[in-house]
């Protein structure tokens, strides 16, 4: 065995690495996009179930959000904004 077929061997095993380590991050990239795609279709499935009207938080539409209105300058009674 010369130098030629062991440089060749070495490259042979770096390809043969580097293209496991490429299927490995498609692979791992493929199953990760249907685990996001899952859990949207949960989340959209767990909403469509709650009949949740607005998605987000603190919306006009959300009857959950009975805070009052905001303070500002004009409404605050504190006695800080003295």
């Amino acid at each position: 065995m010369n130098v030629d077929d062991i440089v060749t061997e070495k490259i042979a095993a770096a390809r043969a690495r580097i293209a496991a380590a490429k299927k490995r991050r498609d692979d791992l990239h493929t199953a990760r996009q249907r685990g996001l795609a899952h859990r949207h279709a949960a989340k959209l499935r767990h909403q469509a179930n709650r009949g949740d009207a607005a998605t987000v938080a603190g919306s006009p539409q959300d009857p959950a959000d009975d805070r009052g209105p905001a303070r500002t300058p004009e409404n605050d009674t504190t006695e800080e904004s003295a």
